[in-house]
């Protein structure tokens, strides 16, 4: 990962590329999604078997409910369980954000009433081009059991056994095999196969999240939740720890996007050798592309200048490992702000309860989260101690759905390899241990 000054000229650069990103993925999505909207099933099949090497007239678009149900007597109790703990705290968070209802009295004899009602039928769009997200599914589908949604779909490309365990879990019997920009057109204007929803919910690909912004006049959508995006700001620290939280979003995709900005020279450096180390203990991870094409080292000059910088980059993740608490109040458009150097970035993608379908694109400037409940910027942030990670993401031992990531002697975090437990089709546990050599289990 290079290092590079913080200066108007990069900033500027940065923000200038994400948007010509942008600008091309909205292009083809829109030719697909016009498709889809005019040919209806004619295009949502053929766009199924050229991107996702499916055949929808084989298969069908809807997965029996008895696969369903066989699906959860393929998975151990102890990934069962995960699922069940990770709903749980996701739905405790959504009961707090849920809209409530209230009167107002104006003027004497003039009552004002705000009336709650769920939506009557939601999609939830779920990764599957590379790995099956089964933490997307726990974290679009609870908050819509907790509104009382009475309609949901699912939908995704490649739907493994461990996603469909999940959804027999949380009481999904809808899921269809489609995604993609055509998925999303599909749920947004309906087909004969493919009933048309009111929302869309999720986060996608570039094409996925440029489709949702184009059906967005017609179908509404939670918010623009693109490729991954990741900062971690510090000016002292483990620079271990800070390179395993940058490579955990930087393998997502290729055009994920992590960059660690500091003021401390030396720390940039020690950064940059421990990411390249740790990149030789992930083969054939999508790090190695992602690191060098869409993420940096940034210097900046000052806590101000670097400060100003994230508030408008707006990323999707941002960690403050070190005086997170002074630094919070600098900080004004972020997704989700992680504190203090147990705020292991993936503990908020599946289990602490916080949501990881967030904004992405600099979207967080305009004040949108997975559930706004008022016109204004809402920044959450987590804090953890190794006392309640342990507690909250119990040990496995099962080898099967495990990877492994060796650390040296000494005080250890949550940090683990996320694309290595999805072809595993897993879910994350992790044990921790002070000052011994740690194997990190992790079950996606």
């Amino acid at each position: 990962m290079r290092i590079l000054k913080l200066t108007p000229q990069t900033e500027r650069w940065l923000l200038a590329r994400r948007t010509q990103q942008d600008a091309e993925a909205h292009r083809i999505a829109a030719e697909i999604v016009q498709d889809v909207r005019s040919r209806g099933d004619a295009a949502l099949f053929a766009y199924s078997k050229q991107f996702n090497d499916t055949d929808l007239a084989k298969a069908g678009i809807w997965i029996e409910k008895k696969e369903i149900r066989a699906a959860r007597k393929t998975t151990n109790s102890k990934f069962q369980r995960a699922i069940e703990k990770a709903a749980e705290n996701v739905r405790r968070v959504a009961e707090r954000q849920l809209p409530q209802p209230w009167t107002i009295e104006t003027t004497p004899g003039v009552k004002i009433h705000q009336v709650v009602r769920p939506i009557e039928a939601i999609g939830c769009y779920i990764p599957g081009g590379r790995f099956s997200l089964v933490s997307t599914l726990v974290m679009t589908v609870a908050p819509a059991k907790v509104a009382s949604v009475p309609n949901i779909v699912a939908v995704c490309p490649k739907p493994n056994p461990e996603l469909l365990a999940a959804a027999e879990i949380l009481g999904i019997e809808r899921i269809a095999r489609i995604g993609g920009a055509q998925g999303i057109a599909a749920l947004a204007y309906g087909t004969k196969s493919v009933p048309r929803v009111d929302k869309i919910f999720g986060p996608g690909n570039k094409y996925v999240t440029a489709a949702k912004q184009i059906v967005s006049n017609e179908c509404a959508i939670d918010l623009p939740a693109g490729p991954t995006e990741a900062i971690v700001f510090a000016e002292h620290g483990s620079a271990r720890w800070i390179a395993a939280d940058l490579l955990a979003q930087a393998e997502h995709a290729k055009d994920a996007a992590s960059f660690f900005v500091t003021t401390s020279e030396s720390l940039a450096s020690e950064v940059q050798r421990e990411i390249q180390t740790q990149l030789e203990e992930m083969p054939e991870s999508m790090a190695y592309c992602s690191t060098q094409a869409s993420g940096a080292i940034l210097l900046a000059e000052s806590v101000h200048q670097a400060c100003e910088f994230i508030n408008r980059f707006a990323p999707e993740h941002l960690s403050l490992p070190e005086d997170g608490g002074r630094l919070l109040a600098k900080i004004r458009a972020s997704g989700t702000i992680f504190l203090g150097p147990w705020g292991a970035q993936p503990l908020g993608d599946y289990a602490t309860g916080s949501n990881h379908v967030l904004p992405t694109g600099g979207w967080a400037r305009r004040g949108l989260q997975h559930s706004p409940t008022a016109p204004k910027a809402c920044l959450e942030w987590i804090r953890s101690s190794d006392r309640e990670i342990n507690t909250l993401l119990p040990p496995s031992k099962s080898s099967a759905m495990s990877a492994r990531l060796t650390c040296p002697p000494g005080p250890q975090r949550p940090s683990f390899s996320p694309n290595a437990a999805k072809r595993n089709g897993s879910w994350p546990t992790f044990s921790l241990k002070q000052n011994t050599p740690k194997m990190r289990q992790v079950f996606l």
